[in-house]
């Protein structure tokens, strides 16, 4: 008899690689990713302008803003009273609000023309407020002589004049170029006769002392917006009402 063949070898199983010590290696891309993301946010912040001044009146104007809304009759605007932002736990200083009682009585006064309200800005500032004009409401291209249709515009800075302890600076603005068909030799001349022109209304409509009011041009030296356009140059050529304490520096 054939003796039985013996069964082939069996192949050993190979052991396993050894495993790789410490994190898998998806997690270095992983931390490459977000430090990259930490250093891009970084710059961002960087780049950031950050104007303390504004932050805290953007602040106040938060925390005044919480007063009651009471909404006129036949309006589609909210109006609002100074004793409708007194609230026992926002105090505000005697100064601050004398300005904001100003800002509120002046836009009530323009929200009531909706031509002088697409067109008259009031800005608070640090030290008082200001109106803002475009200059056509007040002269014609390259003139210094006030419009007498103009004059009506002046009521809301006279009222605030007699009911309150503030001064006026007249500010005269134009844009870089230089008006054709003026009589004066370059913007500097124009925009202090414009200044001139309505500080010298005020004080024969309103009945101003000349102690209280000041009249100043500026030319193009304080633009609210780069002169590269037609449209930019239209809002830096303006006249300004600027209210103030009467211990604060004017300019």
């Amino acid at each position: 008899m054939a003796k039985d063949k013996a069964p082939p070898p069996q192949k050993r199983p190979r052991p396993d690689p050894p495993k790789d010590e410490g994190l898998p290696p998806w997690m270095a891309t992983f931390a490459d990713m977000v430090t990259l993301l930490l250093c891009f946010f970084v710059l961002l912040l960087s780049f950031a302008q950050q104007d303390a001044n504004k932050f805290k009146t953007l602040m106040g104007s938060i925390k005044n803003a919480f007063g009651i809304q009471i909404q006129r009759k036949e309006a589609e605007f909210a109006a609002f009273s100074p004793s409708q932002f007194e609230r026992k736990d926002v105090e505000l200083k005697k100064d601050d609000q004398q300005i904001l009682g100003m800002v509120v009585e002046l836009k009530n006064i323009i929200i009531e023309d909706p031509d002088l309200q697409r067109t008259v800005k009031v800005t608070a500032e640090d030290q008082g407020v200001v109106l803002r004009f475009p200059v056509i409401l007040f002269f014609d291209h390259g003139s210094a002589e006030l419009k007498q249709e103009a004059l009506p515009l002046l009521d809301g800075a006279i009222k605030i004049l007699k009911e309150r302890n503030v001064n006026m600076v007249v500010r005269g603005h134009t844009s870089d170029v230089p008006e054709t068909g003026s009589l004066y030799p370059s913007n500097w001349e124009l925009s202090s006769s414009r200044a001139a022109a309505v500080l010298r209304a005020l004080m024969q409509r309103g009945d101003i002392s000349a102690s209280r009011l000041k009249a100043v041009g500026y030319a193009d030296s304080q633009p609210l917006l780069p002169n590269n356009s037609e449209a930019n140059r239209e809002t830096n050529n303006r006249m300004e009402l600027y209210l103030h304490k009467p211990e604060v520096k004017s300019w």
